[in-house]
């Protein structure tokens, strides 16, 4: 069964042509897929399931029809639509995997994160991160007026830019001690992750064994993928117009 990964799309209304380019993909390699998963950060922003925007209705009637041809479709949180849930997960025809799920792909056991828990260095992101899970901040928030919600979400950003922009490069990636502790607690040889925006393969060595992690990039000029099928993973990427 083939299988495809993608992730950090980051889908928002400003980017026609990243919505329009993973239509396509829907439509043309992925079609006949036995599975897609989608690791994160699918949307720029999500407010919640009432959103109202266009684009949420559209993208989940896209995926409501694709689920629809027999195709197996999963969905994980990532740091900007981590409010996800089970309401859009069943329009869209989706189930909502944990951060981080086992599978088994390519004849091997593969690990599946979003990748942002993994960058332990950046320990301002790392609080916000562990305030946005908590089940009564999230319902507070989504308590809140779409349009308060839609304020708040637009001003997240704005701090998260300007946070950022003055970060090293290398706080901003994965820690490489917990990608290993990560990899052993689970048991696994391989991890896929996205978040980083650094796509690429990343040859490990584990207790004197072969492992590796695969790192999704991000979809802007280029579409990314990961393509499992026999017994292959194979990292592809291709020109967004």
């Amino acid at each position: 069964m083939t299988s495809y990964l993608i992730s950090d799309l980051h889908l928002d209304e400003s980017r026609p042509q990243v919505t329009r380019a993973f239509f396509d993909f829907l439509r043309g390699p992925a079609a006949g897929a036995g599975a897609l998963y989608i690791l994160g950060d699918f949307f720029e922003v999500w407010i919640g399931d009432d959103d109202d925007a266009p684009l949420a209705a559209e993208v989940a009637a896209e995926l409501s029809a694709y689920s629809g041809t027999g195709a197996e479709l999963y969905l994980m949180h990532g740091n900007r639509d981590f409010l996800i849930g089970e309401d859009f997960a069943h329009r869209a025809g989706a189930i909502l995997l944990p951060d981080p799920t086992a599978v088994t792909l390519a004849g091997r056991s593969v690990l599946l994160m979003h990748g942002d828990s993994l960058c332990t260095r950046d320990s301002e992101y790392m609080t916000f991160r562990q305030q946005a899970r908590d089940p009564n901040w999230q319902r507070e928030l989504l308590a809140k007026p779409l349009e308060e919600r839609r304020a708040i979400a637009a001003q997240l950003r704005a701090v998260s830019k300007s946070m950022n922009s003055r970060k090293a490069e290398d706080i901003m990636d994965v820690t490489p001690e917990e990608v290993e502790r990560v990899m052993r607690e689970q048991g696994v040889r391989t991890l896929i992750h996205g978040h980083t925006h650094r796509p690429a393969r990343h040859a490990i060595t584990m207790d004197g064994e072969a492992a590796e992690r695969i790192v999704l990039g991000d979809w802007g000029d280029l579409g990314w993928c990961v393509k499992a099928d026999g017994d292959s993973l194979e990292l592809i990427h291709w020109p967004i117009a």
